[in-house]
């Protein structure tokens, strides 16, 4: 007896697809590939504008950004922060130009009103689990008012005169969760003056900034009737400094106001101590 013969099946067809789907596809990656290429390069400056104010805590801001953000100009404002109503406007506009480089970027920032030597050359690079950001050699002139829009105690002591920046070898490094930094930063602040005191100016002095194994800083005065000393380190994230505040024989009564504000009142003296 011959059995049955077993049904057959035919396999469903497959639909032909369209010929023009596939270069479809690829114009339409290359359409969204060029659009965040031409977003990426004419990225407005209020990103970076918004990005600067977080990253500090709403402690720096870029007013009235124009240009882009690889090239373009804002007005610096130091604040107090999130919340606080303390302001100061850099005088004129600062203005940047960044590059993309194999690793990183590379940035040049002039201020309208500070840097007469020419523009500050930065340059930040990525490295495995962290990054670093040099600061080029070189020197530049800030107000010393600008310093009020950072709240107390600047904005009731309303510093009046020049800080001169000066930078060797400069370099912050994060790595593995740490913050280093190497080389050296000096602030000389000359001829200041306080409405705070009738004694104009107050004095003349030096911030001293040393990175190493141990980053140290420290103040003394040059010359003037506020003698300014201390020193301190940072340990991890945190400053701690000390130092005092004194007034020179027979100035006494002219910097009391002043004293009482700069630290706790020890006699004749004012300590200062922070961290």
């Amino acid at each position: 007896m011959n059995a049955a013969p077993s049904p057959s099946y035919s396999r469903p067809q497959k639909s032909a697809r369209p010929a023009f789907a596939a270069p479809w596809r690829w114009a339409l990656a290359g359409a969204l590939a060029g659009l965040a290429l031409m977003l990426a390069i004419n990225a407005p400056a209020r990103w970076l504008a918004h990005a600067l104010e977080r990253a500090s805590g709403g402690a720096v801001r870029l007013a009235e950004p124009q240009g882009s953000v690889w090239s373009g100009s804002a007005q610096l404002v130091l604040t107090g922060g999130v919340g606080s109503r303390d302001s100061a406007a850099l005088p004129g506009r600062v203005r940047w130009q960044l590059w993309p480089a194999l690793t990183g970027l590379r940035a040049r920032v002039s201020a309208d009103c500070c840097t007469p030597s020419g523009p500050l050359a930065l340059r930040a690079s990525l490295r495995w689990g962290g990054a670093r950001v040099a600061l080029a050699d070189g020197q530049s002139l800030w107000p010393a008012a600008l310093l009020a829009g950072l709240g107390t105690p600047w904005n009731t002591i309303l510093p009046q005169g020049e800080l001169t920046l000066t930078t060797r070898n400069l370099q912050l490094e994060w790595a593995a969760g740490r913050f280093a930094l190497q080389g050296h930063a000096e602030v000389t602040a000359r001829h200041l003056r306080s409405r705070l005191s009738t004694l104009e100016p107050l004095g003349s002095y030096r911030l001293e900034l040393r990175g190493g194994d141990a980053v140290a800083l420290e103040l003394t005065t040059l010359e003037g009737g506020l003698q300014l000393s201390g020193s301190g380190q940072w340990v991890g994230a945190r400053l701690h400094f000390s130092g005092e505040a004194r007034a020179a024989a027979g100035l006494q009564t002219q910097l009391a106001n002043l004293l009482n504000l700069i630290g706790r009142r020890q006699e004749d003296k004012a300590i200062i101590s922070l961290g």
